[in-house]
């Protein structure tokens, strides 16, 4: 199948939202996601729709999603920059310029025919080409109980820094941070 990777649009937010709704049921959004079915259902519609428009302008954030020929939308990862002095989602202080990927998912039966990396591709390419500053690596943060992302991860290049953090609003376990540093 010919899928096509592309930025998502402001419109889409209700496409968005259903996709979201489709990987928080995934047997691994446990540990793969920070938010329940039950907390994005009780969203209101101006959340998706405002969620949806800031991915799609300027220069702090990009959503990627993987479309079939037939308009599915069936992948998608966001992409998310971190400008120094700020505060990541676990309190620490950005000391470089660097993007964040979360919200990575593909349906299951588009899993195994390469999207994920198609994705990845765009992202990180989307990253690399911000000039103001120019972004020095490429993070995310993986479960420790989630073996399958880690070795895709791996496999792209990513490389686990040693630092972690407790799962946010979570008992139990640690995400791993990875990186992807420019060269």
């Amino acid at each position: 199948m010919d899928y096509l990777i592309r930025p998502v649009r402001a419109d889409e937010w209700l496409r968005m939202k259903e996709l979201r709704l489709v990987a928080l049921a995934d047997p691994v959004a446990p540990v793969a996601f920070l938010e329940t079915p039950e907390q994005a259902l009780a969203r209101p519609d101006s959340f998706w729709q405002e969620r949806t428009a800031g991915v799609t302008r300027g220069t702090s954030a990009r959503q990627f999603v993987a479309e079939t020929p037939d308009g599915e939308l069936v992948g998608t990862v966001v992409v998310l920059v971190e400008e120094v002095g700020a505060k990541d989602i676990f309190g620490a202080e950005i000391t470089a310029p660097q993007a964040h990927l979360v919200g990575v998912f593909v349906r299951d039966e588009h899993r195994g025919v390469g999207l994920t990396e198609r994705l990845f591709e765009a992202a990180v390419e989307w990253a690399w080409a911000l000039e103001a500053p120019p972004v020095e690596r490429v993070r995310l943060y993986v479960h420790e109980d989630n073996p399958r992302a880690q070795g895709f991860y791996r496999k792209f290049g990513f490389v686990a820094t040693g630092q972690c953090a407790p799962v946010v609003g979570k008992a139990g376990g640690v995400d791993l941070e990875m990186e992807l540093v420019r060269t």
